[in-house]
């Protein structure tokens, strides 16, 4: 059985994620309020410093940018950090373990 984002093809997931990616919002997410206005929570976001898709650049001023955004970096990792090796551990760790 194949891992759920995988399902439906990795080419179609990435046509998915390059839509989105580079595709003409109704917003621009730099002008996005913190949803966590007593500083009682955060969004967490993990990039893989190896991505060719989204480029870690742009990740480390959005979260440089967006206070209430917690950045991880992933060394030797891509696009698809999720099929690396140990990363949903840590993931899980940090968003189980670690308040907000």
């Amino acid at each position: 059985m194949q891992s759920q984002p995988r399902q439906q093809g990795e080419f179609e997931s990435l046509h998915r994620d390059l839509n989105i990616g580079f595709g003409k919002w109704d917003f621009d997410p730099m002008d996005l309020e913190n949803p966590f206005p007593n500083n009682n929570g955060s969004v967490h976001l993990w990039q893989g410093e190896k991505d060719l898709i989204v480029p870690v650049t742009l990740q480390r001023y959005i979260a440089h940018q967006l206070p209430w955004i917690k950045y991880h970096e992933l060394t030797n990792t891509g696009h698809f950090i999720a099929f690396a090796d140990g990363v949903i551990d840590s993931i899980l760790k940090e968003l189980l373990t670690k308040k907000n």
